[in-house]
């Protein structure tokens, strides 16, 4: 018996909104790159790719083998021991990379950077739902007559709204200050 419905249609439609708002952040994400970056993003795809590594090592290997065996072949060499020209390809062909990846990484650092703020935002406002919550619970139970009166100091403590400015104060603080007056690691 198989499922011929759509994976979707089994999703709460919650869910569902939020894989298209996700799919539409990506999308002008896209859009908003310029052609020279998404140049620039495919040549970095591809010099990071299984297959340029090895081309490469087989270049290295071939271009050495051709050199030292260039006499007994009857070819010219081209480049003597320490094959200075083979350097300088590889430090071109080094240079190559590590240009487009910082390139394509400052783009994906600015992606990460939105979803760091979107993931602080929804967490802050899930903590402070969550208390809230945990307050309108702690007033049932107080108001119901058949629930014993305790004081729960847990769910008291738990009902009270996280102050952001608070916690970022105190990260700052234990960042600045990494470590203690004997030189140990603070925890």
């Amino acid at each position: 018996m198989s499922d011929d419905s759509d994976p979707r249609d089994r999703l709460p439609s919650s869910v569902s909104d939020n894989i298209d708002t996700v799919a539409e952040f990506y999308a002008r994400h896209e859009q908003q790159a310029s052609t020279t970056q998404r140049f620039v993003e495919k040549v970095a795809l591809f010099l990071g790719s299984p297959g340029y590594v090895a081309a490469n090592i087989l270049f290295i290997v071939g271009w050495i083998a051709a050199n030292l065996l260039a006499e007994d072949i009857g070819w010219t060499q081209v480049d003597e021991p320490p094959f200075f020209w083979l350097q300088g390809i590889i430090g071109l062909n080094a240079f190559v990379i590590s240009t487009t990846v910082l390139i394509r990484q400052n783009r994906m650092s600015k992606l990460a950077d939105h979803h760091a703020h979107l993931d602080l935002q929804v967490n802050l406002l899930t903590e402070e739902k969550s208390s809230k919550i945990i307050q309108m619970l702690e007033e049932l139970r107080r108001d119901m007559p058949n629930v014993r009166k305790t004081d729960d100091h847990e769910a008291a403590e738990l009902a009270k709204p996280a102050d952001p400015r608070a916690v970022l104060t105190e990260i700052e603080r234990t960042h600045d200050e990494p470590y203690g007056e004997a030189g140990v690691r603070k925890p």
